[in-house]
């Protein structure tokens, strides 16, 4: 089968397209003909050796849909999504392949309202964002920032807004604003950090958030200035070194919480679960993402060095050699 595999982590050098045997289920595991796989800043990291606990060689990928071609009875022939989880890419082979194995109970059915592409784009973002939400009680009429347009982001918006939140983006640069918003999404263009408590409360008809998702890193000190009493403060970046000033005094006085967002705490069936719970969210209003681009496997190696050098598309890597 063809795959993309890397045999050292620490940059984009040792990233391949190669040609590697079919894995073999074992007992209570499925083969699974990859039919799409996303493309998401974990595993461009991954290969970039910001995972310790990576080991190599890897195939990396995270996200996927495909059909089920060997293994359990159940589901065989049934059309299936899945990916991200504990050690998923990192100590076990990825989804950036034709096929690839896993648990039976580490997939879930494919809304049969998403194509194979568009599944693909789920995974990380989604699973990221519901856990986010669910921890930090984000529910019917709740006044949620969410700071960041990225593919995590737009999740927690689309989830959150289902979910009936008051929910309002907030992003640095104002095309980005104005593509939202003809997207019928609320947001608005970032001042300076000492000026975003004044423009939540703007948003919110002059009272503060009560959760604020930081999904860029860098907004935390500013959020904890923002939030309103006993609010939650969502986290799933920092800056490269980790370390970020923070003003804890005004924190504990508005009684506030930060709350750490890492999927790879969770195991494959547990984000299968998942999957099965945002799969319900299509029976409502939850949009269909069409805002991604589709290239073959063999172009792989060269959309992991676009995505390095900035590149913002989400993509997503069919393997098949044909285009769904």
């Amino acid at each position: 089968m063809q795959a993309i595999q890397f045999s050292e982590a620490g940059s984009l050098d040792s990233l391949q397209l190669c040609d590697l045997p079919r894995p073999v289920p074992g007992a209570g595991e499925v083969l699974i003909e990859v039919r799409a796989t996303g493309l998401n800043p974990s595993d461009l990291k991954n290969v970039l050796g910001r995972f310790p606990y990576t080991t190599t060689p890897r195939i990396p990928g995270r996200d996927f849909s495909g059909v089920v071609v060997e293994g359990s009875a159940e589901l065989l022939g049934k059309a299936v999504w899945g990916g991200t989880g504990t050690g998923f890419s990192f100590n076990r082979d990825g989804c950036h392949a034709q096929y690839v194995v896993l648990p039976a109970t580490a997939v879930a059915p494919k809304p049969e309202s998403l194509t194979f592409a568009q599944a693909a784009t789920f995974g990380v973002p989604y699973i990221t964002s519901w856990d986010a939400l669910e921890r930090s009680q984000v529910q019917a009429g709740t006044r949620f920032l969410i700071i960041g347009a990225g593919a995590v982001a737009k999740a927690a918006q689309a989830l959150a807004k289902a979910r009936g939140a008051d929910v309002v983006l907030g992003v640095r640069r104002a095309e980005v604003v104005r593509e939202l918003e003809a997207q019928g999404i609320s947001a608005f263009q970032l001042a300076e950090a000492e000026q975003l408590p004044e423009q939540a409360q703007e948003c919110f008809q002059q009272q503060s958030p009560e959760v604020i998702f930081d999904t860029t890193g860098y907004w935390l000190p500013a959020a904890v200035n923002s939030v309103g009493a006993f609010g939650r403060i969502v986290v799933i970046a920092a800056p490269v070194d980790g370390m970020i000033s923070m003003p804890v005094l005004n924190l504990y006085r508005r009684g506030g919480s930060i709350i750490g967002i890492n999927s790879l705490l969770y195991s494959l069936e547990d984000c299968a679960k998942m999957l099965e719970r945002i799969s319900a969210a299509f029976e409502g209003d939850l949009p269909i993402p069409d805002d991604f681009t589709e290239l073959p496997l063999s172009e792989a190696v060269a959309a992991y060095h676009k995505v390095n050098e900035g590149g913002s598309e989400k993509i997503v890597l069919i393997p098949q050699g044909k285009m769904i």
